[in-house]
């Protein structure tokens, strides 16, 4: 034995090597250690906050890693209300995403991951709002159901419940409802209809996890009285995979790379600090676990499991992890022998998987194809290979769903693979592989989730899954796989993606939005794609009697799946303003398919499909515009340059290398994409030729940038300063402050009307300084706050303009929201100084 590992260790160090999240885990000698010292801890933490990247990745990783207790992070939302810095995807498609990146960063701290239904609608200034537009009860039952499932010893919420409205509302709500769940979970009067699945559970103790954030500065903390405060040093050094504790964190925390949040990992002595504020007071602040039993003994009946643990974890040989299997087999034999509790379950999952992994079992099943529709026959291989010298047997497999069970009676001889092909029939009933939570309609503020089981479930519920049964040491233990499909990459090798079961055909109306300026018919584009062999129906798009398609429908053949065909339906709109939401249907045998797929993949996720309704909006409007050409420097990434296009502008996509007095020269608008200051470090060196433009006759428009992290001080001609100033009430009154401004008047009118219907927010990131030579066009504030002026600012320079703007267009243009374009289209418009007089409206 080499006792030179005889240390805590850490996690699964595989999940830092992985080249695409869907790869199977396979752990190494020091790996599996770490896993049998955490089977022999029985103690569980759950953190609570509001948001993907609000979790304390630090605090998550020492627990679960050096502590060796279960630890979870409970996110009231999954973002969906943030920016995007890797795509244009936003709402509901960027909550997929965020979601899949805290998967991602549970796999490298360690951690499980659990969610409430609540959705983030954005920004929130106060928890009242935050707790209204959630549907208050709802979210509170979402977390007692939690911790009734999980049942923590401990809970820790990040942030402080006692400091409502002085951060985001959802941080103050979380931290509120996680501090009124505390007692509630633990009784059976509260929501009692869990009780058919759970039992009431009462948590030992709850803290905040304070830190410098929490007073204003780190010098403010350390000059604060810490008496009442806990402290833990976690600055742990992990010798066997030379990382610090903060190292993994970092590692973990950089997989929110859509919020940009990539971290650098530090090393050396860092300590963080708990305040206890509820239930079982600490007597000498050592370990949260005080009073609490962490071993088996907390069981009926394992005190012997423990002892055999403690046995195998000093036994353990490093250079033949198989040598532990006998003791490990019987571990888990003692463990089904226990009465039905909540650590006999994770255990004996635990306890597989290192079984698994000290024989060297790997067991696959991978399907012919990606997609596969209901009732279609999946072609399967199976793999199974023991490589270690423990006789093992293959009894029969399993497939799911409808459990058929396949007799094989296969020995698993040392190093031989077994490969197996199988078919297996899906049923007809089965569901669409999406997330669960989007499948039905829900509010602004909460996700409809109408099983109670699925509540809280991080991922996408997958049922397509093979049960390999493998005898060893005369034990019959079942292994569950999810079915994979994979191939081969020339450039980066064997890639994984998970089996999608998708609709035999599925539709897409390619333009989201269609501007209708006047009662000129257009040619709307639909895509059909599908999903099996041999596709045969009509397509048809459907609008309100008082908008004419041509034809009604039209017939489609699609030989081959995956085959996609684009088809294009004759549009009238109506002679008066109207909007209207249009759909494709897709007809087969008179079965209507309504749902279009959308594929996001990204290299350092899960890839998913999203199915939504196939719809657009159809607006007709009086929309006046000139023919400008426009050069779009795209920033974070968004969709105004399709609308831009829809405006009837003609746009060029232009990367900030290409930037030069010739190439401007082609153009009489160049707008910066959302955050392009932020992210684009070539645009420091070309704001000279930028301004030129400007000073030439042209105009510049430029969107928001957060404050912090700015390629240059100098974003416009004459000083500005950004601040977090924003308006998150959509629907807050806006006041015009230059109403004679040409950018209110002309080409098109603007009203106070063209601020309804807006999504989300009005805008974000205002500048509260700048020079006197910009003129402040709007103001608008969130109830009980001051007037916010830095939403649209104009200033003449030479013989253009400058214009910079946190209005959310970036939002509002996606959503078709009528208003948006009539003002983005004033300020394209905009061509000569304003040499008169502005009037100006005092607030």
């Amino acid at each position: 034995m080499q006792k030179v590992f005889i240390q805590s260790l850490v996690i699964f160090f595989l999940s830092f090597q992985i080249s695409n999240a869907q790869q199977p885990q396979k752990p190494n000698s020091v790996e599996v250690y770490n896993q049998i010292q955490k089977l022999n801890f029985l103690g569980s933490v759950l953190y609570i906050a509001a948001h993907p990247d609000d979790e304390n990745t630090r605090f998550i990783s020492y627990f679960s890693n050096e502590v060796k207790a279960r630890t979870a992070y409970l996110s009231m939302t999954r973002g969906d209300g943030g920016q995007n810095l890797i795509g244009p995807q936003l709402r509901e498609l960027l909550g997929v995403i965020r979601t899949q990146e805290l998967i991602e960063a549970r796999k490298i701290d360690g951690g499980e991951q659990f969610f409430t239904r609540a959705n983030d609608f954005g920004y929130s200034k106060n928890p009242a709002e935050t707790l209204e537009i959630w549907d208050k009860e709802k979210v509170l039952s979402d977390i007692v159901w939690a911790i009734r499932k999980f049942q923590p010893d401990v809970i820790i919420n990040r942030f402080d419940h006692r400091t409502s409205g002085n951060t985001h509302g959802h941080h103050s709500a979380s931290a509120l409802l996680g501090v009124e769940s505390f007692a509630l979970a633990n009784n059976p009067t509260v929501f009692p209809e869990q009780l058919k699945l759970v039992k009431p559970w009462q948590a030992n103790r709850q803290f905040f996890n304070t830190s410098w954030w929490f007073y204003g500065s780190q010098e403010k903390f350390n000059a604060a009285d810490k008496t009442n405060l806990m402290s833990l040093q976690t600055g742990v050094y992990y010798a066997p995979i030379g990382k610090s504790n903060q190292e993994i964190a970092a590692l973990s925390r950089s997989r929110h790379q859509s919020q940009g949040f990539g971290s650098t990992g530090t090393r050396g002595e860092e300590t963080e600090y708990l305040e206890f504020i509820n239930g079982k007071p600490l007597q000498d602040k050592t370990s949260i676990f005080e009073g609490i039993d962490t071993s088996w003994n907390r069981v009926k009946g394992g005190k012997p499991i423990g002892e055999l643990l403690t046995k195998i974890i000093l036994e353990y040989d490093f250079k033949n992890p198989s040598a532990s299997i006998p003791d490990l087999t019987k571990a888990y034999s003692m463990i089904q022998s226990l009465d039905e509790n909540q650590w006999k379950g994770i255990k004996s999952e635990e306890i597989k998987k290192i079984i698994a992994a000290c024989s060297g079992l790997y067991l696959e099943a991978v399907a012919q194809n990606q997609e596969a529709t209901p009732g279609s026959l999946v072609k399967l291989k199976i793999e199974a290979i023991n490589r270690s010298p423990i006789a093992m047997q293959l009894v029969s497999v399993n497939t799911l769903p409808g459990l058929k069970s396949i007799n094989q009676n296969v020995t698993l001889n040392n190093n031989i693979s077994q490969k197996i092909n199988l078919d297996l029939q899906l049923p007809s009933t089965i569901e669409y592989t999406q997330p669960y939570w989007l499948k039905d309609k829900g509010t602004e503020g909460i996700y409809t989730v109408s099983d109670q089981k699925n509540i809280g479930i991080p991922d996408i519920i997958r049922e397509v899954k093979v049960v390999f049964n493998i005898q060893i040491n005369g034990i019959e233990i079942p292994f569950e796989r999810t079915v994979v499909y994979k191939y081969n990459d020339d450039v980066k090798g064997e890639m994984y993606n998970y089996l999608d079961v998708v609709p035999e055909v599925t539709t897409s109306i390619l333009d989201k939005v269609s501007l209708f300026r006047d009662t000129k018919k257009k040619y709307v584009a639909v895509k059909i794609k599908a999903g099996k062999d041999a596709v045969k129906g009509d397509l048809q798009l459907e609008l309100p009697a008082s908008w004419i398609v041509m034809p009604k429908s039209i017939p489609f053949n699609l030989d081959k799946k995956g085959t996609e065909q684009t088809l294009y339906f004759e549009v009238t709109p109506p002679n008066s303003t109207d909007e209207a939401v249009a759909k494709s249907i897709a007809i087969i045998d008179t079965k209507r398919y309504d749902k279009e797929q959308i594929i996001i993949d990204f290299s350092h996720i899960t890839k998913q499909q999203v199915l939504k309704t196939s719809e657009a909006k159809f607006i007709r409007m009086d929309l006046k515009t000139k023919e400008e050409k426009i050069a779009y420097i795209m920033g974070a990434g968004d969709e105004v340059p399709n609308s831009l296009s829809q405006m009837g502008y003609k746009v060029t996509l232009l990367n900030p290398e290409e930037i030069s007095p010739e190439k401007l020269a082609n153009f009489d608008v160049v707008m910066t994409g959302v955050r392009a200051y932020n992210i684009l470090q070539a645009l420091t060196n070309k704001q000279v030729i930028l301004f030129d433009f400007v000073k030439g006759g042209k105009t510049m428009l430029v969107q928001y940038n957060t404050s912090n992290d700015l390629v240059t001080d100098n974003i416009a001609p004459f000083p500005i300063k950004i601040s977090r100033d924003r308006v998150t009430e959509e629907n807050a009154e806006v006041r015009f402050l230059a109403p004679n401004h040409p950018v209110l008047n002309a080409p098109n009118k603007i009203t106070t009307k063209d601020f309804e219907g807006w999504k989300q927010e009005q805008g974000l990131y205002y500048p509260n300084e700048f020079d006197k030579a910009f003129t402040p066009i709007l103001s608008s504030n969130d109830k009980g706050e001051t007037p916010k002026n830095g939403a649209l600012l104009i200033a003449p320079y030479g013989k253009g303009h400058y214009i910079y703007t946190g209005l959310s267009f970036f939002r509002e243009l996606p959503e078709g929201v009528s208003g948006a374009y009539k003002l983005l289209a004033n300020i394209i418009s905009l061509q000569n100084p304003v040499t008169i007089p502005v009037q100006k409206t005092k607030l």
